[in-house]
C-alpha cells in the first residue's frame, strides 16, 4: 500500500513538471522569442536566402576570412574535433554572439555541466526529474550563446542606419565603396564596426563583394542586412547612384526599427498578463501544496479531480495559443 501511494505521488510530481514545462515552452516560444527576433515568414525568407548562400558559398568553394583565421589558429586535434558533424552550426552561433571560444569547448562545457547536474539529481531526485535537469543545465551554454546573439543583433541594427549614412557621404565625398565601410568600421563601435571590418578585409584581400557582403548576411542573419546586402549587389550589377540608395534605405532601416519597438511596447502588456495567468495556477498549486499539505492529493487520488486537471491545462494551452495569436503582430 505504502508503494503503491509513493508511486502515486511520483507519478503526480512527474505530470506537474511536464506540465510546467509544456507551459513555460510554449510561452517562451509564443512571447519571449517573437518579442526579440523576426517573425515567422521573415525567418522563413531569410532560412531561405541563406541556403541559396550555402550552396553558393560551396559551389565557388569559398572560405571566408574569419574560417581561416579560426583553423589557423587551431591545433590538429581541436582541428579533428571541430570537423565532427554539427560542430559549424555551433561555430556559427558562437561567431554570432560575438565570441571567440571554440565550438568543441562549448559543447565539452555543455557535457561536463549535464553530467554532474544529472549525476547529483540522480542522488536526489526521481530519475526523468533528474534527467530534464541534466538537460536544462546542459542547454545553459547555448542559451547563454543564444541570448548574446540576440542582443548582439540587436545593437547591429540599432546601428546600422547611422553606418548607411556614414557610407553614403563617404561615397559622395568620392571613396569607393569599401573605403566607406572601412570608415564605418574606424568610426563607430561595436558590433557594427567588427563585422563591416571583416567584411572590408575579405574585399581588401582580392575577394570579390558579392562573396564579402554574402559573407556578412551569414554572420549577421537579420532582415534589415538581408536588404543592405540585396540593394548593394542589385546596384552593383546594375548601376546607379548607391549614396542616395544608401540614404534611403537608412530611412527605411530607421522607421522598421522604431515600427518595432512601438510593437513591442504596446503589445509587452498582453505578454505579461499571459505569462502571469499561464504560471499563476502552478504558484497557486505549490503555495497551497505548503499551506495544506493535503489538499492537492484530494484532488489528484479522485478520478473526477484528475480529469479536472487534464482539462484546466488543456485550456491553460488554448489560452496560451489564443493570446498569442491576439499579441504577435506581422512587422
Amino acid at each position: 500500500m505504502e508503494l503503491t501511494s509513493l508511486n502515486i505521488q511520483l507519478s503526480d510530481e512527474m505530470i506537474v513538471v511536464g506540465m510546467i514545462f509544456i507551459a513555460a515552452f510554449l510561452l517562451i516560444q509564443s512571447f519571449l522569442v517573437p518579442a526579440f527576433g523576426e517573425n515567422r515568414q521573415v525567418q522563413k525568407r531569410l532560412k531561405q536566402r541563406l541556403r541559396t548562400i550555402s550552396a553558393e558559398a560551396q559551389a565557388h568553394g569559398q572560405v571566408s576570412l574569419v574560417r581561416r583565421k579560426y583553423l589557423r589558429e587551431l591545433g590538429p586535434l581541436e582541428r579533428a574535433l571541430e570537423s565532427l558533424p554539427g560542430m559549424a552550426r555551433i561555430e556559427l552561433l558562437v561567431e554570432q554572439a560575438g565570441r571567440e571560444t571554440p565550438a568543441y569547448r562549448v559543447v565539452l562545457q555543455s557535457l561536463c555541466l549535464g553530467g554532474m547536474a544529472g549525476a547529483v539529481g540522480f542522488h536526489l531526485l526521481p530519475l526523468p526529474i533528474a534527467v530534464l535537469l541534466g538537460l536544462g543545465v546542459a542547454y545553459l551554454p547555448f542559451l547563454r550563446l543564444t541570448v548574446a546573439r540576440s542582443r548582439r543583433l540587436a545593437r547591429f541594427e540599432e546601428q546600422l542606419p547611422d553606418a548607411l549614412i556614414i557610407m553614403g557621404r563617404a561615397l559622395r565625398a568620392g571613396h569607393p565603396f569599401s573605403d566607406s565601410m572601412h570608415l564605418v568600421a574606424e568610426e563607430m563601435a561595436e558590433p557594427i564596426a567588427g563585422e563591416f571590418r571583416t567584411t572590408f578585409m575579405e574585399i581588401n584581400y582580392g575577394g570579390d563583394v558579392r562573396s564579402a557582403m554574402l559573407g556578412l548576411l551569414r554572420r549577421v542573419q537579420s532582415v534589415t542586412v538581408m536588404i543592405f546586402v540585396t540593394s548593394v549587389l542589385i546596384q552593383k550589377e546594375t548601376g546607379g547612384n548607391l549614396a542616395e540608395l544608401l540614404d534611403g534605405l537608412a530611412a527605411v532601416v530607421r522607421d522598421r526599427f522604431r515600427f518595432q519597438r512601438k510593437v513591442r511596447t504596446l503589445s509587452a502588456q498582453g505578454r505579461m498578463a499571459a505569462w502571469i495567468l499561464s504560471l499563476l495556477p502552478f504558484v497557486l498549486a505549490g503555495i497551497l501544496s505548503l499551506v495544506s499539505p493535503n489538499f492537492i492529493p484530494m484532488l489528484t487520488q479522485d478520478p473526477v479531480g484528475r480529469q479536472l486537471v487534464v482539462v484546466a491545462f488543456v485550456m491553460m494551452v488554448i489560452g496560451i495559443l489564443w493570446m498569442r495569436k491576439i499579441v504577435r503582430i506581422e512587422a
